[in-house]
This record gives structure tokens, C-alpha cells and sequence, in this order.
């Protein structure tokens, strides 16, 4: 065979009789070969799909940004605490306390501070002090003198000023307190003051504490409320 050419009438050499070479030279132009393009063709499709991915969690985070822009977020102002109020002082009450106590002087003590604690401020009884002549439950009034008596000493006459009817230790005495003094009483108003002062000048003197229930408006709690601050 000159030139390349095939006699005319010669049969053309069939593909398996080819050399390997032959055979390769008449593969498509341009096409991977066995396993190679179907290997190539995968990481196309992976690229793809990777590649879309990440563009919807893009779209996804704009949508996102664009939507949470759109109101502005409203923060409640926080109100005032109690705690942060100016703290209001307790009212005082200046006693004088005197007698058998380890320092007599004037004090001041917060208002509803009781007997007990004028004379804890005091620096307490001394040895020779009769405890017993005092209430030392009765709650403390402004410019109120608490005389704490040694013992087998004769109660003290009331201080001037005082309220009449006002018995050593501060007792209010039932039977000669006027309508000040019963004022001072808890749960006894002006009102009630009145009435005990009405039910002793009908019936005489008081004989027991007990007698108070006799007095309208006073009850079972009342009367157990004024036992230890009162007397006959």
C-alpha cells in the first residue's frame, strides 16, 4: 500500500485485527475513556450540588438580616427599684431614765421602742433595782421618764407633766387616770377613753383588770392587749 491508499476490490482490516494502537486512534475525539469520564462527570455533579448549597445558606442569611432589619427591637425601660428610694429615718422618742440603772440619762430610741429597751440603753438594771415594779412591755412616748425604783423603795410620785392616773413604771391606774392618760393606751381611743370614764363614775371603782370587759367596746382581745400596761 503506497501513500496510505487500499487497492480497490482489497477488504478493509477489521477493528479486532487492529493493533491496540489503531484501535485507541479510533476513539470520539475529545471523549475520556472508560472509568476517567464517568470519574469526571461525578466531581461536576458534586461541584454542582455543593456550589447550590452554599448558595441558599447565603440566600438564606440575607433573607434573614433583611427581615430581622426591617423593626427595631423595643427594650422595656427597667423601673426604679424600691431599694433605690432614699431609706426614710425612723422617728425617735427622747426617754429620760433614771434610778437604780447602770447609767441614768436622757436617750433617744425609735419610736415603738418599749420600757425593756429604754433601760437596756441604760446599760441595764442594777443590782438593787425591783424589776417587778415596772412594765417593761409598755411602749415609750415622747418625753416619757422611766424611774426604775430599788427594791422595798416607795413607788414614785408621777413626774410634773405627767398624765394623771399614771402609776409607777408607767402603769396606767384605772381607777384615777383621766381621759389623757387612757388615751395613751393602745386600741383606746378618745371615744373608749371616754366610756371607761363613764362605766367608772356609774359603778365605782374599778376592783380588777377583768372589769374592763364590763366597758362597751372592749373585748377579749382589747382587755388582753391593755392586762400588762394598766392597774387598779
Amino acid at each position: 500500500m503506497e501513500g496510505g491508499l487500499v487497492p480497490a476490490g482489497s477488504a478493509l482490516p477489521s477493528v479486532a485485527s487492529m493493533s491496540t494502537d489503531a484501535r485507541s486512534l479510533l476513539a470520539t475525539p475529545g471523549t475520556p475513556a472508560g472509568g476517567r469520564g464517568r470519574g469526571a462527570l461525578r466531581r461536576i455533579g458534586l461541584g454542582a450540588l455543593v456550589l447550590l448549597g452554599l448558595a441558599a445558606a447565603v440566600g438564606a442569611v440575607l433573607v434573614g438580616a433583611l427581615r430581622g432589619g426591617g423593626a427595631a427591637s423595643t427594650v422595656p425601660l427597667a423601673a426604679p427599684s424600691a431599694s433605690a428610694a432614699e431609706p426614710v429615718a425612723p422617728a425617735v422618742v427622747l426617754v429620760h431614765v433614771l434610778g437604780a440603772v447602770a447609767r441614768p440619762g436622757l436617750y433617744e430610741l425609735a419610736e415603738g421602742d418599749r420600757v425593756v429597751d429604754a433601760v437596756a440603753a441604760a446599760g441595764g438594771f442594777t443590782e438593787e433595782a425591783d424589776q417587778a415594779a415596772l412594765n417593761l412591755a409598755q411602749v415609750l412616748a415622747d418625753a416619757q421618764q422611766v424611774q426604775v425604783p430599788k427594791v422595798g423603795e416607795a413607788p414614785p410620785a408621777p413626774a410634773p407633766g405627767a398624765a394623771a392616773g399614771t402609776a409607777a413604771g408607767g402603769l396606767v391606774n384605772l381607777n384615777s387616770a383621766d381621759l389623757a392618760a387612757l388615751d395613751t393606751l393602745p386600741r383606746v381611743g378618745p371615744s373608749t377613753a371616754q366610756k371607761i370614764l363613764d362605766w367608772r363614775e356609774s359603778n365605782g371603782p374599778f376592783t380588777s383588770v377583768d372589769d374592763l370587759l364590763a366597758v362597751s367596746g372592749i373585748g377579749e382581745a382589747t382587755l388582753e392587749g391593755l392586762r400588762d400596761l394598766v392597774t387598779v
